[in-house]
């Protein structure tokens, strides 16, 4: 659904449309925003196509730090709606920052005040370091396909604290980036039953039928960015584990800190996906990231753990030395499985793209960026809702897969390339 323009994150007097992406106009204060609404746009065509995103201009100049290694996220500013302290979970997460020294405000109400600063960099800076524990909206609970990564999307928080130049989630927002974590997270949980069965990408792929019915649960985040605030995604291993059903459960990250996952049951029901790019792309673009070699040694504990794994190679980049970077990449993987017994390893090839909208927010929030988003280098093309993309050009793109392709099957035989794109 389209929302309308409006105005600058900084702007007085306008808040951020509702109308089905997440903010909704202040009626006595500008600075107020509902964190418990969304906080990306809902577009129904799949997130990796960086299609179909309507997003509002805002100058955003310089606000990204420079890239650093990743390190646990300690948000500046906690806060928790009442509706979230009704649930169990809520209540769990208010513990678990807790204990880590972090004070949680309880709103009287869903609406944050304090966010909006004196300019959009203060603005944006603020609503970064903020995680608010809320009540997952009702748009959130009815289960979309997420083609070609899953039968659903399932939520369990919105937002990231993750700087990558390129992130498509960047394109997507409608107002300042406040991470939300969802409490009734048994609620969610629960309702997943209904959805089994009833899928039509892996469910219906003869392919990847050994994936049961598949809930891709990091559509609008990063779960290891904020596990060890919530504790979510141990709890979504664990109930897919009890599930007698054929399911999986899904997520992929940019981070390595999987110490909790290992040893919890999970009955092979859980597949984690490691985000990975060639070196150029990873130390250049994806600020405050693990680097890649810790998520691959993360990959390899899990693999010797009994998950099934992952590689999301995204976004694939066609830079001037991309094959000598890219088969750097793929010799790493081969080293981080090696002698894994029982390897399940899949791949998920992404090339890069944009959308008018997105490149606008990423050149506003990365001025000086070196990503190259030049439109007369692409081919236009539209999205299946009519949204304008712009990818790589056709010889450009069969080169690249080919090249994957090949490479994958000579250095990583054991991986199963799931899709390209």
């Amino acid at each position: 659904m389209r929302s309308e323009p409006v105005a600058s994150i900084a702007g007085p007097a306008i808040g951020w449309d509702s109308c089905g992406s997440g903010y909704s106009a202040p009626v006595t204060s500008p600075d107020a925003v509902d964190v418990d609404t969304p906080l990306a746009v809902h577009v129904p065509a799949a997130p990796h196509d960086a299609s179909g995103e309507w997003v509002p201009t805002r100058d955003l100049a310089g606000l990204a730090p420079a890239a650093r290694p990743a390190r646990r996220w300690t948000p500046n500013r906690v806060v928790a709606t009442p509706a979230a302290l009704d649930h169990p979970h809520g209540q769990r997460i208010v513990d678990r920052v807790q204990a880590l020294g972090i004070e949680v405000e309880r709103l009287r109400a869903n609406r944050l005040s304090g966010v909006r600063g004196q300019t959009d960099r203060e603005t944006y800076a603020r609503a970064k370091g903020t995680l608010a524990i809320v009540v997952s909206p009702p748009s959130r609970r009815d289960l979309q396909p997420i083609a070609p990564s899953a039968d659903w999307r399932v939520d369990l928080a919105e937002g990231c604290p993750a700087h990558c130049q390129y992130c498509y989630l960047a394109g997507s927002l409608s107002g300042p980036p406040v991470t939300r974590v969802y409490a009734d997270l048994d609620d969610i949980l629960a309702g997943l039953t209904p959805y089994a069965g009833r899928g039509t990408v892996t469910s219906r792929d003869a392919r990847r039928a050994d994936e049961g019915t598949t809930f891709e649960a990091s559509c609008y985040t990063d779960p290891l960015a904020l596990e060890h605030l919530t504790g979510s995604w141990q709890r979504a291993v664990r109930h897919f584990a009890d599930w007698d059903a054929p399911v999986q459960l899904r997520w992929t990250t940019k981070y390595a800190d999987v110490d909790t996952f290992v040893g919890l049951p999970h009955h092979g029901r859980t597949r984690v996906r490691f985000s990975v790019n060639c070196a150029p792309v990873s130390q250049r673009f994806e600020g405050g990231t693990a680097r890649v070699p810790d998520r691959l040694a993360a990959l390899r504990r899990l693999a010797l753990d009994g998950y099934p794994v992952g590689l999301t190679i995204a976004p694939i980049i066609a830079l001037p030395d991309w094959r000598e970077a890219y088969g750097e990449l793929l010799d790493q993987v081969r080293a981080a499985v090696d002698g894994v017994p029982a390897l399940d390893l899949t791949a998920e090839l992404i090339t890069h793209r944009f959308t008018p909208g997105s490149r606008e927010v990423l050149l506003g929030w990365y001025p000086r960026t070196r990503l190259e988003m030049d439109v007369a280098a692409r081919s236009r093309k539209h999205g299946r809702f009519g949204a304008v993309k712009y990818v790589y050009p056709r010889d450009t793109m069969a080169e690249l897969r080919r090249w994957f392709t090949d490479e994958l099957a000579a250095r990583v035989p054991a991986c199963r390339v799931l899709y390209w794109t």
